[in-house]
């Protein structure tokens, strides 16, 4: 009989291996001597060992999964408890004991990981859906489209959550995009329809442009093109396509216009300025008319000045009221003049004012007499009353008398 300290052979060729449970029946060997029968099956505890070694790296440092992690430690448990190795195999049993130990540990911490990266996924698909929600009612259709874009790129970079929560989930973030493009298509759809009545009506105007590009009735025209610019400001943008071309058709046809204006307006300024000149000299010329001493004189002479001046045509605008009011101040001196010698030889006026001195003297005279009998009787509070009264009637009388030096009286 041969034997070790983890097994023995008895007489018959049976091998045995000793255990924290008693003895137990490794298997039979006839093959040869009992010392070869110990090492073949010592050989194969050391396989175990190397297997079960191997196992509990991958464990370590690869992400074996626990269900294959638990599989390989049945299979190496199921070859320990089948006794067909010498060794201590009680030492296999705790070494497997305690690798599956860790594999349920690993087991759980995935499971507590899982849970928490899925309540990360929740929260974080739940914040996506809730910003889609909020840009579904933007108006910022580019910025909002491309950030809705991303949102989903996001949204496929997360893991799934159960199916129902997943489903409902995306059921929202999908109808929130649906709503953005279903408004986006429907502002576009309107926009190109105002962009299309622009086009019309810009072509419209155009035509119109055109068409007074050629007018030479400078004002009412040039107050038309303001008002074309007013309504083209107000009909909006057309297509992009369309719009500049238009835009360059309208402004085209009114620089013609313009500047056909400003050619002849360039003319006619120094046209004006040219008679500018000349009314000032005639101006000049009736000054000296000033002042009248011989009336039927001064107004031949200012009407010689006055048919010249009508014969020259229109002068600068801002320098008009200047000139024309030189020669106004002289007609109005010629019609003062004329109107003091109508006075001065209108015989009625004459006596009118005559009659009216020779009242006013007869009632001064008879005043001064009342004043000094007053006087002379010491009667002079009626002396003063009466000489009051006859400040008055010498005031008037004075004013009679200017009158009538005016007829040369």
């Amino acid at each position: 009989m041969s034997s070790d300290p983890w097994g023995r052979v008895d007489e018959t060729g049976t091998v045995y291996v000793r255990t924290a449970d008693g003895e137990q029946v490794v298997g039979s060997w006839q093959a040869g001597s009992p010392e070869e029968a110990l090492a073949y099956f010592e050989r194969k505890y050391e396989g175990l060992v190397v297997e079960i070694g191997l196992l509990e790296k991958r464990v370590r440092t690869t992400d074996l999964s626990a269900k294959d992690a638990t599989a390989a430690i049945d299979h190496l448990r199921e070859q320990v408890e089948a006794h067909h190795a010498v060794g201590d195999l009680d030492a296999l049993r705790a070494r497997l004991d305690k690798l599956a130990q860790t594999v349920e540990a690993r087991r759980e911490e995935r499971k507590v990981q899982r849970a928490r990266q899925t309540d990360e996924a929740r929260h974080a698909k739940e914040a996506l859906v809730a910003e889609a929600e909020e840009l579904a009612q933007s108006d910022q259709w580019r910025a909002a489209g491309e950030r809705l874009r991303a949102l989903v790129d996001t949204w496929k970079g997360l893991p799934r959550l159960d199916r129902k929560s997943d489903d409902e989930l995306w059921h929202r973030f999908s109808h929130a995009r649906s709503a953005f493009s279903k408004r986006r298509k429907a502002h576009f759809a309107q926009l190109d329809a105002q962009r299309e009545e622009a086009r019309r009506t810009k072509e419209r105007l155009v035509a119109e442009a055109e068409e007074l590009s050629n007018s030479t009735d400078w004002g009412p025209t040039a107050a038309r093109y303001r008002e074309l610019m007013t309504e083209w400001k107000a009909a909006g943008r057309a297509q992009r396509e369309h719009e500049d071309d238009l835009w360059n058709r309208f402004r085209g046809a009114q620089d013609v216009f313009f500047a056909a204006r400003s050619s002849v307006f360039a003319e006619r300024d120094a046209e004006q300025a040219e008679n500018l000149k000349l009314k000032e000299e005639l101006a000049e010329e009736a000054e000296k008319i000033l002042p009248v001493t011989d009336l039927k004189a001064a107004r031949a002479a200012f009407r010689s000045v006055n048919e010249r001046w009508e014969a020259i045509g229109h002068v600068p605008r801002d320098a008009r009221p200047k000139v024309e009011g030189r020669m106004h101040a002289v007609e109005r001196a010629i019609q003062e003049a004329e109107e003091a010698e109508w006075r001065r030889t209108n015989p009625e006026a004459r006596a009118r004012a005559e009659g009216l001195t020779g009242q006013l003297q007869a009632a001064v005279d008879k005043l001064t007499q009342q004043i000094e009998q007053a006087r002379a009787q010491g009667n002079n509070a009626k002396a003063d009353k009466l000489e009051r009264e006859l400040e008055g009637r010498q005031a008037l009388l004075d004013q009679a008398l200017k009158g009538l030096q005016e007829f040369g009286g």
